[in-house]
Order: structure tokens, then C-alpha cells, then sequence
């Protein structure tokens, strides 16, 4: 049996404020003609359709016309919820769906409850696990304590117990969204942590033929049975070493280890990151090839220079995100803040923090005017006011 296995699809989510939708549409066409090409046998989408509980329409809109176009193909789908899905908007008219071949899993007491289809070597039993929030679905699972080692190993338990009812040479595929120990996160996966233990050790998988991972937005493969798809495309720049895929999964004969290929999905544009005082970002040749890339520069200037994003998109007219890092400046002593203002006059306390906005370089001349005179300004005001207290007191 051929599987299609992706997930992390975040319909609706912006890059940077880039909207990403045509992206995500390109991604929706390249995913139906890989199915259509290589003769996919299944569809699996491992959790985070949406990037939100509540999605913006034209999300919702795509959404409907990947169902309906894989629906057509009369490839059957198998879907769950992730943590940024609404399990319960999601899982509206999933039965009805179901007849068609779409089948929605968001519900965790049916997640022993297969789609089980049918291929040469017999039975394979797909079993969906949306998202489980520990704290939610403990009891529903009775689980031993709340915490997601404890809820995904009792869920797991009932897909065993259930798959022990189907006889011998029944093949398994569990679809869960978790962080399992050993894969690697980046900065665009929401926190699941409960109690600061958000990690499931792989052996929880332990009795199925593959495991179809979502949340994790890396494509990566933690054994030969167990895999993150990642997401399609890049959602921020943590993935920029990343190269976005699905799996092609064939489920051979009872016993047989599962073979894995992956499929590149379309790169809307490049990532880079680029860093260093911001002369050489702009001269540097080597450089040229990120003159189309989407580009988080990191300026290390002593001094933070002047209009440094005009000058940045003038050479990388796709810069979404500029940070400061200045080089070269004096370390702080340690002292503590109370300590370093002791003493001080409000002109200089104000001319340090000039300084420390900047980036380096003291306040001239006429910024020190300017702050003097503000300083005059307000001592003169409180004065007043001071001073018609004092009348209204007697």
C-alpha cells in the first residue's frame, strides 16, 4: 500500500506578515498531482490543518477544495487535529464527510476506531489520535496521571488491544501529533509542555507497522518506523536549513519494514540569514544569491546606523525581519541597575539611555540641548503645580 504522509499545513498563517495563502494553494496542486502521479493509495495529514481555533475564510475555503479534489480522486484521507486546530469545528460533519472517503479523526474516544482498507497483503488499520491535552482527556483515556507520556500511552493501549481482536497479519498506522524524545523543534511550533515534560519517548509506538507523526515542523525520521512529515513550507526562520517534504510510504507484506521516499513540496521562495555590520551586507558578493531570498539580517554595528531597513531592502527587497546584535561594546559590569543610577543626574541618566538605544555613541551636543531643555520644562510645570497645591491647602 502506498501512503502520502504530511501534516502542519497551518492553512491561514502569515510569514513575517506575508501572506502565505498562494503558497499554500501551490502546496494543495502539488499534493494532488503527487497522489494522482505516484498512485497514492492513502492520504494521511497528521494534525495543525489550520494555523488557528477559528481560521480566516479563505483558509476554510482551501481547506474544502483539497477535501472535495481528493475526494474526487476516490483516494480515502485520513486526517487529525493538532494543538492549533479547534478539534470540535474541525469534526463537524465527520460523518457525513466520511462517505466520501474524508475521514476526520478529532474525537480521543474514537481513537481506537480504525479507517481500515484493503491491499493485496490484507488489512491495514489506520488509527487517527488527534491531539490530546493531558489535562483534558485523562480521564476520558484513564490515564494514569496528566501528562502527555501518560495519555498518549493509554490511547496507544487501546489501539493495541484493539488490533489484537483483528487476527494475525493485520498492518497498523497510527497517525498522532506529539513531540516524540529525539526530534528536533523549531521556533514555529507552539509550546504543548504540561509541567515542563512535553516529550513522549518513542516506545510508546511500540506494536504498529508506522507511525505518522505531526507538530514538529522538521521532516525527520526518528526510526524507520516512526517519522515527522514537517510542514510544507517554512514558517519562520528557525526552518531556513530545512527542506520541506512529504513522505511516500510503501507498506509492504506483514513483517516487512515500511519504505520511505520523500517528496519535495514547492518553495515559495528561499530563507536566508544574513549577519554583520550592515557596509559589508551590503557590498558583500557573496551575498547575491539571497538578493530574492526572504532575509532576517542581524546587524552587529557598533552603532546602530541610520534608516537601516531602507537601506537593507534597497539590495534584499524581500528583508521581513531585522534584529541588532552591536560588537565591540563595553561589557556591563554586573552592577545592578539601582547601583549603576546612584548618584546620577536625570541629564544623564537620560543621555545613557539615548546611548543604550542607539546602540553606542553618547548623545551630541544638540541632543543634550534638547533633553536639558526638556528637563527645564518639567521642573518648571511640577513647580506650578506645586505651588497652586500649596494655595488650595490654605
Amino acid at each position: 500500500m502506498r501512503i502520502l504522509h504530511t501534516s502542519d499545513w497551518h492553512l491561514g498563517r502569515a510569514f513575517h506578515r506575508v501572506n502565505l495563502l498562494g503558497a499554500q494553494a501551490a502546496f494543495v496542486d502539488h499534493l494532488v498531482e503527487t497522489v494522482r502521479e505516484r498512485e497514492v493509495d492513502a492520504v494521511l495529514v497528521a494534525g495543525d490543518i489550520y494555523d488557528r481555533a477559528v481560521p480566516p475564510l479563505p483558509a476554510v475555503e482551501l481547506f474544502d477544495q483539497v477535501l472535495r479534489r481528493l475526494a474526487e480522486l476516490g483516494v480515502p484521507t485520513v486526517m487529525i487535529s493538532g494543538n492549533h486546530d479547534s478539534a470540535r469545528r474541525l469534526g463537524v460533519g465527520a460523518a457525513l464527510i466520511g462517505r466520501a472517503g474524508i475521514h476526520l479523526r478529532t474525537d480521543p474516544e474514537g481513537c481506537a476506531d480504525p479507517v481500515v482498507l484493503t491491499d493485496v497483503h490484507g488489512d491495514v488499520a489506520f488509527y487517527g489520535l488527534p491531539y490530546l491535552e493531558p489535562a483534558l482527556v485523562k480521564d476520558t483515556l484513564d490515564a494514569p496521571k496528566v501528562s502527555h507520556e501518560a495519555v498518549l500511552g493509554a490511547a496507544m493501549d487501546r489501539i493495541r488491544d484493539d488490533l489484537a481482536t483483528r487476527g494475525p497479519g493485520v498492518r497498523s498506522v497510527v497517525l498522532a501529533h506529539a513531540f516524540v524524545t529525539g526530534g528536533q523543534a523549531s521556533d514555529s511550533e507552539r509550546d504543548i509542555a504540561v509541567g515542563g515534560v512535553d516529550s513522549v519517548p518513542v516506545a510508546v509506538f511500540d506494536g504498529v507497522d508506522y507511525a505518522a507523526l505531526g507538530h514538529l515542523h522538521g521532516s525527520q525520521t526518528i526510526n524507520e518506523r516512526v517519522r515527522y512529515s514537517g510542514s510544507p513550507l517554512a514558517y519562520s526562520f528557525s526552518e531556513v536549513h530545512h527542506r520541506k517534504t512529504m513522505w511516500l510510504i510503501e507498506l509492504g507484506a506483514p513483517g516487512t519494514s515500511p519504505v520511505a521516499e520523500r517528496i519535495d513540496t514547492p518553495v515559495p521562495r528561499p530563507l536566508a540569514r544574513i549577519r554583520g555590520p550592515i557596509e559589508e551586507l551590503l557590498e558583500d558578493p557573496a551575498l547575491a544569491g539571497h538578493e530574492q531570498a526572504w532575509v532576517e539580517a542581524t546587524l552587529t554595528d557598533p552603532v546602530r546606523p541610520e534608516d537601516p531597513m531602507a537601506r537593507l531592502v534597497a539590495r534584499f527587497p524581500h528583508t521581513l525581519s531585522l534584529a541588532f546584535d552591536p560588537q565591540g561594546r563595553e561589557e556591563d559590569d554586573g552592577a545592578s541597575y539601582a547601583q549603576r543610577l546612584k548618584g546620577r543626574s536625570d541629564q544623564e541618566i537620560a543621555e545613557d539611555f539615548v546611548t543604550h538605544v542607539r546602540g553606542g555613541g553618547s548623545a551630541d551636543e544638540g541632543e543634550r540641548a534638547v533633553l536639558r531643555a526638556a528637563f527645564d520644562d518639567v521642573r518648571v510645570e511640577t513647580a506650578a503645580l506645586e505651588t497652586g497645591r500649596q494655595g488650595r491647602d490654605r
